[in-house]
């Protein structure tokens, strides 16, 4: 029986992994840590989730909830354990990082078919078989290096030997601090525009106390701060202070956007809302929503107690910055994921070119399922583009080579339907219909699970 040898037992990597297994395919399932870790990982177990703990939206007929209900009808197993590691979060779905860690990692482990190897590859070879390569963001240098040796390979297309360099931008991570230290005196419990539970603590600002506080943000040193010119963010994970630089009032509709979330105290809107996030099951500590930044800590702690209720917060963890490599996709994969020039090689996760959790464990989802079929003799078919699954893995393969950035799932990414409709919600509701249609018919053909 072939073995499938998968590198990376993040994200990805894992949802790969039990994917393969129950299609009764046996895996060796590659992980450097312990053995060496990664600038944003702090544990050793599988599927640390590094930045934020929330999987976005869960509400019906949003891009979010479209791709994880065809997760859902896919049998991915880390999306099942993300809602039994659920907090609450309002409207999205957001997990206790760690029991999820814990729980991704026992379940992995106990997998009879799944053979864990706790060491650093850095060589593919193609005479090992296949191979999916789901190393994140946070891949080696040495592996980084094997890819791009890959991604030197002639194009069977074109017969020209075409380099397609490694990309990478810099993404961030948000402070997180203890729950009791909270002034909860400041703060009020809200969802934005009631939508859901009131899961959030929500700290308001006024004209004066915005001021005060984008005044001080600015002018904080960041670390690295010779560097920061080079520095390449992803647009849709910029740390604050480089929002803030783009005008006064950046972060009051970005972050800090007050908008639906009227305090119940006074009965008003308040001039800016900075909101914290449930952490864990236990409620001990709260992230600060979208403070991803990159300031020296001393300057995060000063700066980010300006904030109202958050005078005397003690910090569990400080923002940080790290550098994510992925690929240039479309010049070297195939809607299945697979590259052109080395068809038994595949990749999967944020290497690939997604961005997002959920949108990671819908590649490596993908990646097992066309891998089962590869190793089974059965013709690979790739997601149909009406699909969640589909479209963003069409992005992924078909965007522009020459300005790829990592896409998260939106209905962008999704065909228009053949007649317009002018009401948005009506019209997210047609196109999830339309997917979900086209994606249960997909579902029928891949190779049957084996029991």
């Amino acid at each position: 029986m072939t073995c499938i040898k998968i590198i990376g037992a993040g994200l990805a990597g894992t949802e790969a992994a039990w994917q393969c297994a129950r299609r009764g395919l046996d895996v060796e399932l590659f992980e450097m840590r312990p053995v060496r870790s990664t600038p944003g990982h702090q544990t050793a177990d599988f599927a640390e989730l590094v930045c934020s703990n929330s999987l976005k939206s869960d509400s019906e007929n949003t891009a979010p909830w479209l791709l994880k209900e065809e997760m859902r009808r896919a049998g991915s197993l880390l999306l099942s354990i993300a809602r039994q590691c659920a907090v609450p979060a309002g409207h999205a779905l957001a997990v206790d990082r760690v029991t999820f860690a814990a729980r991704v990692t026992e379940e992995i482990s106990r997998e009879p078919r799944i053979q864990v190897r706790l060491e650093e590859v850095t060589k593919i070879d193609e005479a090992d078989g296949i191979t999916i390569i789901a190393t994140g963001p946070l891949t080696s240098e040495a592996l980084a290096a094997e890819i791009a040796r890959l991604s030197a390979s002639p194009s069977p297309e074109s017969g020209a030997a075409a380099r397609a360099p490694h990309l990478y931008f810099y993404d961030s991570i948000s402070p997180i601090v203890e729950a009791d230290s909270i002034d909860m005196s400041r703060v009020y419990m809200a969802a934005r525009y009631d939508k859901g539970s009131a899961d959030y603590i929500n700290c308001p600002m006024n004209e004066e106390e915005y001021a005060r506080f984008y005044d001080a943000l600015i002018a904080a040193p960041a670390v690295e701060e010779k560097d920061w010119e080079n520095l390449n963010y992803f647009e849709s994970c910029l740390p604050i202070e480089e929002i803030a630089r783009r005008g006064r009032d950046t972060l009051r509709f970005g972050p800090m956007k007050p908008v639906g979330l009227r305090d119940p105290r006074t009965g008003k809107t308040p001039y800016a809302v900075v909101q914290l996030r449930q952490e864990n099951l236990r409620a001990d500590s709260y992230n600060l929503v979208g403070f991803q930044n990159h300031l020296k800590f001393g300057e995060q702690a000063r700066v980010l107690r300006l904030i109202p209720g958050l005078e005397n917060a003690r910090f569990l963890r400080y923002g940080q910055i790290h550098r994510n490599t992925y690929i240039n996709a479309p010049t070297l994969l195939q809607p299945t994921l697979q590259m052109k020039a080395h068809p038994q090689v595949f990749f999967a996760g944020q290497i690939c070119g997604v961005e997002g959790y959920v949108e990671s464990i819908a590649t490596g989802l993908l990646a097992g399922m066309h891998v089962a079929a590869l190793a089974q003799g059965v013709p690979l078919s790739a997601a149909p583009r009406a699909s969640a699954f589909g479209s963003l893995t069409h992005y992924v393969t078909h965007a522009d080579p020459k300005d790829f950035q990592p896409a998260n799932i939106t209905f962008d990414l999704l065909p228009a339907l053949e007649r317009k409709v002018r009401d948005r919600k009506e019209r997210h509701r047609l196109q999830c219909e339309a997917a979900l249609k086209e994606f249960d018919a997909w579902l029928e053909q891949p190779v049957p699970l084996k029991t």
